[in-house]
């Protein structure tokens, strides 16, 4: 595909277009990436599901923003080129802060592993006993850094978040990173889903006032998404998200290293399947 635009970025799984001086377009790919690797199996609908997703995502939680002086990037879904129409949204032009916003209520992943080795994730300590599963006391912010393409996301501590976009700034992604996991765990709850973690990603305007919800939101590449019926802490859990993937590279030997195996075409049906069921349960609409 190509678009008639000039081509700004390139990540794992969108392509960044610019329109005019304020305008970007963000269009999502069937790509799918795990341990920061782009694998070679395309999952079919995938870029539709993020891109509808984000949108109702971004309605949703436009209140909380409002709540806290914020706002999010979206301008349209609907006014984009029709030869990416479904899969790309009109936004804001931003100035991305480097850092990734991690919001966890539950223990999974990378954050287990941490626990495990030092009864904390990063510099948040955390109640002995716990495994993996445990809902956390209270969500945390887990933040890491934004590594370009090719690179991996480094965890950083609250105070190297404070070194890199000061004590404000960094008080203020705390606060907003946890107010909208809150409502989106609320949200999701509501629809079945436990919400065990996910990240987002804040700019500012050209005037640099206000922070400005950007990139993609809550989407199963984003964030865990698991099942509340069959939630049940101190095992692997089942879920409506990539880890699925993750699960199968795990399985396969890969060594993280060498270039990734194609996905088995039961592997590329199931995940499809997970992020088809993830945007119907959420938003309680069919996908089409």
């Amino acid at each position: 595909m190509t678009l008639d635009l000039p081509l700004v970025a390139r990540g794992k799984v969108r392509e960044v277009y610019a329109v005019d001086d304020d305008r970007l377009l963000l269009v999502a790919s069937d790509r799918i990436s795990a341990y920061d690797v782009v694998l070679p199996t395309p999952i079919p609908d995938k870029g539709r599901v993020l891109t509808a997703l984000s949108v109702w995502w971004f309605e949703q939680l436009a209140p909380v923003l409002e709540a806290h002086g914020a706002a999010h990037h979206l301008i349209s879904a609907d006014d984009v080129p029709a030869e990416v129409a479904g899969r790309a949204m009109l936004v804001r032009r931003l100035r991305m802060l480097p850092v990734e916003c991690v919001a966890r209520g539950y223990l999974s992943g990378s954050g287990t592993v941490e626990y495990q080795r030092s009864g904390a994730i990063r510099d948040v300590v955390l109640p002995a006993g716990l495994v993996e599963g445990s809902r956390l006391p209270e969500p945390v912010f887990t933040p890491s850094t934004k590594a370009e393409l090719g690179e991996h996301d480094e965890p950083i501590t609250f105070d190297q978040v404070v070194d890199t976009v000061g004590a404000a700034q960094a008080q203020a992604l705390r606060e907003l990173t946890l107010a909208l996991y809150r409502r989106a765990a609320q949200i999701a709850e509501g629809a079945g889903i436990v919400l065990a973690d996910t990240k987002f990603e804040f700019g500012t305007g050209e005037e640099g006032r206000g922070l400005v919800l950007g990139d993609e939101v809550l989407t199963p590449d984003s964030s865990r998404f698991w099942p509340a019926g069959t939630w049940s802490p101190g095992a692997a859990q089942a879920s409506y998200d990539k880890q699925y993937v993750r699960d199968w590279l795990t399985g396969s030997g890969w060594d993280r290293v060498s270039p990734p195996p194609e996905l088995p075409d039961d592997v590329v049906a199931a995940t499809r399947e997970r992020y088809v069921t993830a945007y119907e349960k959420l938003t309680g609409r069919p996908f089409r």
